[in-house]
């Protein structure tokens, strides 16, 4: 039921199943944020007009008039038989229903809601057609002898139906007509997610026999099986194992060895992680259970012994969470990108979205801070209302293939960070590269020459921040700390995981921001301790440095109210160690760098090389339905000499790949695109088409790509080629130290119709 202009509203606290009747439960569908309407005169006739589905924000889209804004869209041929299958099955000519478009690798639509007798609203166009069907219809079935029927269906009025004013000022105002040869035709970023809490990892070593048991009950009893442990259920499962299981604090501990404290710490911790914000997600804690040891117990039975874990390794990772400012980042750029990187004032780009001439695909990896930004920029890019979650649903797809991890190039990444150890470690930049006017190429580049006396500053800080969080982790209130043991916990995940504003309540209170406890903030530094500098080896592991500057900047940022001495000095030292070291870790000089690019990114880079030819093909396509004036019902490129294309991307980009190559495959010859009707749209150029193509993604994927574009014409089968960037853009990347949260790379292809040819402009975030 719509109240005003919403129609739905999304409860985030609303997440358990009903169990108290018979209820029915559906996924959401991957619709790209549309739906059809179908309306049916017979079965030979079907009318279909699309609108921004209110499932998206909840908000329903109305023009001057108060009416809900729709298009006419041109059905395919298999939803046309669907029409008819719709209008025969209910024995009802006159028909409306509901359509829904799901593109999951192969396109497929599915009836969600049949309406019965309805007509279109203010369309010349639907009333003409159904004024002539109807009147063959009762003519056949009353008067068939005096019936005839007209040659051609009277497609348009004697004096064609003039657009309305406010529809008429808003095409004027947005997309107008083209004055400039060149026409933007395809834009296509990749960018990195938004500001987000420290990933952490807990690990430590289980025997208690609760444990060992949770873990054989999820891993199906398998003695050397894993299990790993994400829903809700089963990490209360882990919380009450580990409420009973962490030791009482006490008085006089001395006889407790280091080993034992500090088992009871991590204890402690996993209990504080687990408790934190009040329930649980999956998008952001997970558990893993892995059996070491091994003992022989005689069988129930009597009969013969069996193996039983006795022994196993807990590894709990946390953290990572988007942050209520990267969400403010992530939609500000989105709003950003509308304004900015497509052409015309005003609503330029929404008017082409909603008119179905906006090609609009949103990629994105398994990492919930990612997702989470995926959504936040979608909202401000098309200027939606409303929680994330829907947007997310709706708008953005996974694939884990594509934009997740860093395995391709592990072994050369481990290479790199071994060399680098040792150029930090002596503080000496590595021989090669011509340092003369091309800074670089330099073997090492940015590394600090006096990276060894830094790297002893960033530990002496590091123990000075860590004893300081320590005394407001030992101070911190008792009745705080087990107040959580209490079962009835608030049902707060909505405050602490979806939370859009800084809880000043907190900051006042002198406690850290977000759902952290001072418990959690003490571990994070003193891991971050412990790891840096081995006080048994003296040596340092110059792989922490990345994440002892992010701690420090996210609590700069987040936790200056805390006012930690030294926070500043420490921030300063460690960005002058990560500025050499995080673009060194993915190559030490440009051809290593060049190597590890193209194994990380090259699934993203052929999908990119897809997307590019796929818009110069529908270029093509559009370009010879306007000459024939063919009604474009449906385009699909597989036509052979597309198929050998697509061949020939995979096989060079994909070759020896052993992971799943489908989720790359969405997009390019498989696809099926879906038009607006251009004569009865009201729209002043029905052919303008934008196809735009988002792909959000991690650190390492923004440094590989970029990588590539910097030294692909250093490739042995490209030897003579220029650099795909010239000297002054090389030069204005070196300065660029650091690709921070929401960095892009933004790939924009025009068509200079004057003179039949494309352009490719790329920009890069300062």
């Amino acid at each position: 039921m719509q109240v005003g202009n919403r129609s739905s509203e999304f409860y985030p606290e609303v997440r358990k199943v009903r169990r108290d009747g018979s209820y029915i439960y559906e996924e959401f569908m991957p619709t790209g944020g549309t739906d059809v309407k179908v309306y049916t005169i017979g079965p030979g006739y079907a009318h279909a007009e699309a609108r921004k589905s209110p499932v998206v924000d909840g908000v329903v889209m109305r023009n001057s008039d108060g009416k809900e804004v729709r298009y006419p869209v041109l059905l395919t041929p298999t939803e046309k038989q669907i029409a008819r299958n719709v209008c025969q099955a209910f024995r009802q000519a006159v028909c409306g229903f509901d359509l829904l478009r799901c593109d999951l690798g192969e396109a497929r639509s599915y009836v969600c809601d049949v309406n019965g007798w309805s007509f279109v609203k203010s369309s010349y166009k639907y009333y003409d057609d159904a004024a002539c069907i109807l009147r063959k219809m009762f003519l056949d079935e009353k008067a068939p002898h005096i019936y005839t029927i007209p040659a051609h269906l009277p497609w348009r009025i004697s004096e064609p139906a003039q657009p309305s004013d406010a529809v008429r000022n808003r095409e004027q105002g947005t997309v107008g007509i083209p004055t400039q040869s060149e026409e933007l035709r395809c834009v296509i970023a990749v960018i990195r997610h938004g500001d987000r809490t420290p990933k952490q990892k807990v690990k430590l070593k289980i025997t208690q026999e609760k444990l060992l048991k949770l873990m054989l009950k999820y891993n199906g009893g398998k003695a050397h099986a894993e299990a790993k442990l994400k829903s809700a259920l089963q990490l209360q499962d882990l919380l009450d194992a580990t409420r009973i299981l962490v030791p009482r604090a006490r008085s006089g501990r001395e006889s407790d060895s280091d080993a034992e404290v500090e088992h009871a710490e991590k204890l402690r911790q996993v209990r504080a992680v687990l408790e934190e914000g009040g329930h649980f997600s999956g998008i952001y804690r997970k558990v893993q259970l892995k059996p070491s040891n091994w003992a022989h117990i005689p069988k129930s039975s009597g009969e013969g012994e069996e193996e039983v874990p006795s022994e196993a390794l807990m590894i709990l990772k946390y953290g990572g969470v988007l942050t209520h400012a990267g969400r403010k980042q992530a939609e500000e750029l989105g709003r950003y990108f509308r304004n900015n990187m497509y052409p015309s004032e005003g609503p330029g780009l929404l008017r082409l979205h909603s008119t179905y001439r906006h090609d609009l695909k949103i990629y994105s990896s398994d990492e919930g801070r990612v997702q989470m930004s995926a959504a936040a920029f979608a909202k401000g890019l098309l200027d939606l209302e409303g929680d994330l979650t829907p947007i997310l649903v709706s708008l953005v797809s996974k694939d884990s293939s594509m934009l997740d991890g860093l395995q391709d190039g592990t072994i050369e990444i481990s290479e790199a960070k071994a060399q680098l150890h040792d150029i930090i470690i002596s503080s000496k930049v590595a021989n090669g590269g011509d340092p003369a006017g091309f800074p670089w190429m330099v073997d090492g580049a940015d590394v600090s020459t006096n990276a060894a006396q830094l790297l002893t500053d960033l530990a002496e800080l590091t123990k000075e921040i860590t004893s300081q969080v320590k005394r407001l982790s030992d101070d911190e209130n008792e009745e705080v700390a087990t107040d959580s043991d209490s079962p009835n916990h608030p049902y707060d995940q909505a405050k602490a995981l979806w939370r859009t504003e800084i809880d000043m309540d907190r900051i006042a209170a002198g406690l850290p921001c977000g759902s952290e406890s001072f418990l959690l903030m003490f571990a994070r530094w003193k891991k971050l301790e412990r790891d840096l500098y081995n006080e048994r080896k003296k040596r340092f592991d110059t792989t922490q440095i990345p994440d002892i500057y992010d701690s420090c900047k996210y609590d700069l940022l987040h936790n200056s109210h805390l006012n930690l001495n030294g926070l500043h000095d420490l921030f300063k030292v460690s960005q002058l160690l990560a500025d050499g070291v995080i673009p060194n870790e993915y190559g030490i000089n440009p051809k290593q760098k060049l190597k590890i690019g193209s194994k990380i990114a090259r699934r993203l880079l052929g999908k990119i090389l897809i997307d590019l030819h796929n818009t110069r093909r529908e270029i093509t396509e559009v370009a010879a339905e306007s000459s024939t004036r063919h009604d474009p019902i449906v385009v699909s490129s597989t036509k052979r000499k597309e198929r050998c294309y697509h061949d020939s991307v995979r096989n060079e980009n994909f070759e020896g790949s052993s992971t799943d190559e489908k989720s790359v495959d969405l997009d390019s010859h498989k696809e099926t695109k879906y038009c607006l009707d251009p004569k009865y749209a009201n729209v002043l150029d029905p052919e303008r088409r934008v196809r735009t193509r988002l792909y959000f993604t991690s650190e390492s994927h923004i440094h590989s790509l970029m990588n590539v574009l910097r030294y692909c014409y250093l490739d042995e089968s490209l030897n003579g080629e220029e650099s795909l960037i010239c000297k002054n853009a090389s030069d204005h990347l070196f300065k660029t130290k650091e690709l921070d949260y929401m960095s892009y790379i933004v790939l924009r292809m025009f068509e200079n119709t004057e003179y039949n040819c494309y352009q490719i402009d790329t920009n890069l975030s300062n």
